[in-house]
């Protein structure tokens, strides 16, 4: 029964330090990535002492870069705009948004970015936001865009790529509160170096737990067959 048990420990801890890697190496193949967001992991004990890897994003502001460019867009508090996805709203920390073809505000996947009006159709001519969030073209105001917070503690949930399930607890930040940067972007939060060290140990340990099964099946070959015989 103790050998029985120990296995099924060591099974637990080998897909705890395999989740560990998977997560580890999609911040790091991410640090590039405009708003990225890095998922920090942690064990959570369950039953017997078995460790299970649960996840909970960073939602640390990476650092602003200036492009000069009219539709890159970002935000220098905790606050986030709203896109349109096929699936719904999706909470969004900026980034490099594009015209489409019928002049809407879209990101890099072509979901709308949305105004408090609804999708933004932007005529020709120069783009303006400033920090409220209020666009003109040409000096005349077309759209606000829409800013939302949620409360101190709330957790979000991580949709695709930079996105985030908005919480009922959404609200709209007053105008005066806002921090739009045009022309700007929040790079990833990853920290390269940081990644990379956690994987090393992350390697570490999973070899060092390998070990352990390779041992307790060395036991088990052991107690079956020598023991057998003995008997």
């Amino acid at each position: 029964m103790a050998e029985i048990n120990g296995m099924i420990r060591t099974a637990n801890a080998l897909h705890y330090w395999e989740r560990r890697q998977e997560i580890a190496a999609h911040n790091l193949a991410n640090v590039d990535t405009t708003g990225f967001k890095a998922e920090r992991v942690f064990a959570r004990i369950i039953g017997d002492a078995i460790p299970v890897a649960d996840t909970a994003t960073d939602m640390t502001a990476g650092a602003m870069t200036h492009t000069g460019e009219p539709l890159d867009f970002a935000m220098a508090n905790q606050a986030f705009f709203v896109v349109e996805t096929p699936n719904g709203e999706r909470l969004s920390r900026g980034g490099s948004f594009t015209l489409d073809g019928e002049g809407r505000i879209v990101d890099q996947s072509g979901n709308p970015l949305l105004g408090e009006g609804g999708e933004i159709i932007v005529p020709r001519g120069s783009i303006d936001v400033d920090s409220s969030g209020t666009l003109r073209v040409d000096g005349a105001e077309i759209a606000r865009l829409r800013v939302e917070t949620v409360p101190e503690g709330v957790e979000l949930t991580h949709d695709s790529g930079t996105l985030f399930l908005p919480d009922p607890a959404r609200q709209d930040q007053p105008a005066e509160e806002r921090q739009v940067k045009q022309g700007h972007l929040e790079s990833s939060n990853v920290s390269t170096v940081g990644s990379l060290v956690d994987l090393i140990s992350i390697q570490r340990n999973y070899a060092a737990v390998q070990r352990a099964v390779t041992t307790l099946d060395e036991i088990r070959a052991t107690i079956s067959n020598d023991l057998g015989k003995a008997v």
